[in-house]
């Protein structure tokens, strides 16, 4: 059974894999382990070793204390709000940013000017 820590960790895992570029697979054989157990960690249905996440730390190029970065907050809040919080780790957001910053910064403006008038509209309807 899942904790709070082994989701919050696997979370953690996702978000920085992800934010790299690298898929699970590519971790997987950087570490040296089958990518079926990078999806357990990341889903929390498995616990990460000390040793597990050093290596997983270095082939991340992060600091083992990144995986606990808001782990006192999602303890004391138990993640009431697991769709906001797992906003940043969905590939959605990330391609959305990663295209965003390839454009100009004219396209750019535009393209955020035009986000908050539907969010606008949306509040208005």
């Amino acid at each position: 059974m899942a904790t709070e820590i082994d989701l919050h960790l696997g979370k953690r895992l996702r978000r920085r894999r992800r934010l790299l570029g690298l898929t699970q697979q590519q971790l997987a054989v950087h570490v040296g382990i089958r990518f079926q157990q990078i999806q357990k960690y990341e889903c929390g249905a498995n616990r990460i070793s000390a040793a597990r996440l050093w290596q997983l730390a270095e082939a991340l190029e992060t600091p083992v204390s990144y995986f606990f970065d808001g782990l006192a907050e999602a303890m004391e809040r138990k993640e009431v709000q697991p769709e906001r919080s797992d906003m940043f780790s969905r590939k959605e957001t990330l391609d959305l940013i990663q295209a965003y910053y390839q454009l100009e910064e004219r396209p750019r403006r535009r393209l955020l000017d035009l986000a908050k008038s539907l969010h606008a509209e949306g509040d208005q309807a």
